[in-house]
């Protein structure tokens, strides 16, 4: 097992990934930016390193900086988390090859399936059904064309993309440039490649995902469905395990292609596979994520396995400490994710500092964050300051245990937009179920 670990991430992933070292015995290092000297993961490590500047390009996106501050506190694992390098192909090589163990797949593994537009093609070729589409698309006139083979609306997305980031939909001929170049601005922004492709866009579906996690012995095993259609602008808010509208067969065999795929290219560590479904549940393959997830804490909730220290364990070469027959799926499970914005006012992000703080608990109710009294919440990243977990043995007695811990959950000094999912779970069509990736827009305006 590792000694020390250098966690590449900052906020409530690098608390979470702290905590399950600790549990496993392990030291860890934090990096933080001259933003986030007083951060919690900071203060909860074993050590720290500041790797510069408040810019993500200059701190949690600094290669060189990351791994020389690995070497210089001689850590022998680094954990990405979500963000910023964890699907960063270059990285995980360089990593390597400083006889570091990266904590999550293969950079082989990464370039085939963290660029959207080569595990479309990969997909394919292994049979998983896909949406219509394109590979990666070299300038706008290609795009055009490309957009009227297929049809509009097209969906414009960033190949190194994720999280929403460097997607946009294209209407009509006329819109498609501007978008085109607003996605491929916003996709070097984030993630430093401009890289895009093509997708029809099928409004208005289900967002069904599969976790998944393999280890260096050649076990892959799938931890079943995590629905998550309420999105506003792509981006996820709310997440719930299992789904509740998914039909046997069609989880059955979503959970075949899965575990298929991922022993066609070899995949080692957590991973995730993302799908649209219609509503008559033909599901396509859109793109898969090859890092541990946000929404990760629901699939831990339903199945009793810490996915953090299960990575850790199969990236230092353990295998998984559980088979596909021991997975079972024990009550239901949902998150909200708690945004530092002020969706009044366009969802404006909110900075500054917190006045006060005060987390809900009680049995079943979990809160991952890096908050806490007197931390200044700064401007320059990702507006997710936390999530609220709840679970039990029904969606109803999650959606009841979620309105409670919302009522509780107090974050003064910012804006966030707790009031937004309180709203969201006193809405009817949500409580019975009937939403999908269109609903935030439908029913509440947003």
């Amino acid at each position: 097992m590792f000694k020390r670990i250098l966690i590449a991430n900052r906020g409530e992933i690098a608390v979470r990934v702290i905590r399950a070292a600790k549990s496993l015995g392990i030291e860890t290092v934090a990096i933080y930016s001259t933003a986030d000297k007083e951060a919690l993961h900071v203060q909860l490590s074993t050590d720290s390193v500041c790797v510069g500047g408040p810019l993500p390009k200059d701190s949690y996106l600094n290669m060189e900086n990351i791994i020389s501050a690995a070497t210089l506190k001689g850590c022998d694992a680094i954990h990405p988390g979500y963000g910023f390098l964890s699907e960063n192909a270059k990285f995980a090589r360089l990593v390597e090859a400083c006889n570091i163990a990266f904590i999550g797949p293969s950079h082989e593994a990464i370039d085939i399936m963290g660029n959207k537009a080569k595990a479309r093609n990969t997909m394919i070729e292994h049979g998983v059904p896909v949406v219509p589409g394109t590979g990666v698309i070299n300038n706008a006139d290609e795009g055009l064309n490309e957009a009227i083979r297929i049809g509009f609306p097209v969906l414009i997305k960033a190949s190194a993309g994720g999280g929403g980031k460097g997607m946009r939909v294209a209407n009509s001929i006329e819109n498609f440039k501007q978008t085109f170049d607003m996605a491929t601005n916003e996709a070097i922004s984030a993630f430093g490649d401009g890289s895009v492709y093509l997708e029809k866009y099928i409004e208005n579906p289900k967002h069904i995902e599969f976790q998944l996690i393999g280890d260096t012995h050649g076990n892959v095993v799938h931890l079943f469905e995590r629905d998550c259609s309420i999105q506003r602008n792509h981006q996820k808010i709310i997440e719930e395990a299992p789904c509740r509208a998914l039909r046997e067969d069609v989880r059955q065999k979503m959970a075949e292609d899965v575990v298929k795929a991922a022993k066609a290219i070899n995949y080692v560590n957590a991973g995730t596979f993302e799908f649209i479904m219609d509503k008559e549940q033909n599901y396509y393959f859109i793109e898969m994520n090859t890092r541990i997830q946000v929404e990760h804490p629901v699939t831990e909730m339903i199945t009793g396995i810490d996915l953090i220290k299960e990575q850790i364990r199969v990236a230092a070469g353990n295998p998984l400490s559980f088979t596909q027959e021991e997975v079972v799926v024990n009550g239901y499970s949902i998150e909200c994710r708690i945004n530092a914005e002020d969706f009044k006012n366009n969802f404006r992000p909110s900075a500054g500092k917190i006045e006060n703080l005060i987390l809900p608990g009680g049995f079943g109710i979990r809160v991952d964050t890096g908050l806490y009294s007197g931390f200044n919440v700064p401007p320059f990243y990702d507006s997710m300051v936390a999530k609220l977990i709840v679970s039990g043995k029904s969606r109803l007695e999650c959606i009841r245990k979620m309105r409670g811990a919302l009522e509780e959950l107090i974050i003064e000094g910012i804006h966030t937009n707790i009031e937004l999912h309180y709203a969201v779970f006193h809405n009817i069509k949500f409580v019975e179920g009937e939403f999908d990736t269109g609903f935030l827009a439908k029913f509440l305006e947003y």
